[in-house]
């Protein structure tokens, strides 16, 4: 493998493995909280219009997401400050990212004030994401491998004794290329270990 440094990876996050919801009720105002994973804004604003169309009726459809450095918020009729920003506070206390969080309103004639809202919206959100289950994303780094068919044995024990993911594997004249995810600290070791399994005939290349 060659001296280059290889590419910047994006940095590992925290995200959700799937939807979850929670309920409250607040001086007779029903509060439903829905959160779930968005890799992008328009992921994000696609789940908005789901949870939206299921409860057409609500008083509000108030929303935040955070997706790395890229953030928004609406109070969606609510005084300026007091839903979406407690939401996104949220998504931030429980130290989450790529995620999504709608909180539905039904009115239930009480005036909450100022406060009130922001402890509603803020903390039906948090509880939703604190019981949320979790799942750790890592990103791994791009390989390209070359091996000589006398060696396929040995790469495919490698590949059995690293975490790697799989991807494009092209049978060529001469052996095997396939495309690799190795995680970063994982990469230098998995070079080493190829080049010492295939007496230095193995190739690594980072994409």
């Amino acid at each position: 493998m060659s001296d280059q440094p290889l590419p910047e990876l994006p940095a590992p996050f925290t995200t959700l493995a799937g939807e979850h919801r929670h309920s409250a009720v607040v001086e007779n105002s029903e509060f439903l909280a829905f959160a779930a994973r968005a890799d992008t804004p328009q992921e994000a604003l696609a789940y908005l219009e789901t949870v939206r169309a299921r409860y057409p009726d609500a008083t509000h459809h108030c929303w935040a997401y955070q997706i790395g450095p890229e953030y928004r918020f609406n109070d969606d009729g609510e005084p300026g400050g007091t839903a979406g920003a407690p939401m996104l506070r949220a998504i931030g206390g429980q130290e989450l990212d790529h995620v999504v969080t709608v909180v539905v309103r039904y009115y239930g004639g009480v005036k909450l004030g100022t406060g009130g809202l922001v402890r509603a919206y803020g903390g039906t959100a948090a509880e939703c994401l604190r019981t949320a289950p979790r799942l750790e994303i890592r990103p791994r780094q791009p390989l390209r491998v070359q091996a000589p068919f006398p060696h396929l044995s040995a790469l495919y024990h490698l590949l059995e004794t690293f975490d790697v993911a799989r991807g494009e594997e092209e049978y060529t004249v001469s052996g095997v290329e396939m495309t690799l995810g190795v995680y970063p600290e994982e990469v230098q070791a998995f070079a080493a270990a190829l080049a010492d399994a295939t007496r230095g005939e193995a190739r690594v290349e980072s994409r």
